[in-house]
């Protein structure tokens, strides 16, 4: 495969409206060759009996059962609580609602 000339990056950069020097063309047109080239390497690789994967390792959820546990009681809940009005807590009112 032919590398990337420094037209085709002149080109490019034209289009994504970027303005490059000379010496900037001829660096990111070894760059771009570099990166084209290595993904022909990785699609060498690839085989048609490898499936597509999204991570190295199988991923699995973790999950344990539900169990019901006791919880606070209101009384026990409310024990620290400034003020509280029918087994809530109280707070000052903000939005000028009843």
């Amino acid at each position: 495969m032919p590398g990337i000339t420094r037209e085709e990056v002149a080109h490019l950069a034209r289009l994504a409206r970027l303005e490059l020097s000379a010496e900037e063309l001829a660096h990111f047109a070894g760059q771009l060759d570099d990166i084209i080239g290595a993904v022909a390497r990785v699609s060498e690789v690839a085989a048609q009996d490898v499936p597509p994967t999204s991570h190295p390792l199988p991923l699995t959820n973790v999950m344990r059962p539900d169990e019901v546990r006791p919880g606070l009681t209101p009384e026990q809940a409310l024990a620290g609580a400034p003020a509280q009005e029918q087994q809530r807590f109280k707070v000052p009112q903000i939005l000028g609602e009843e």
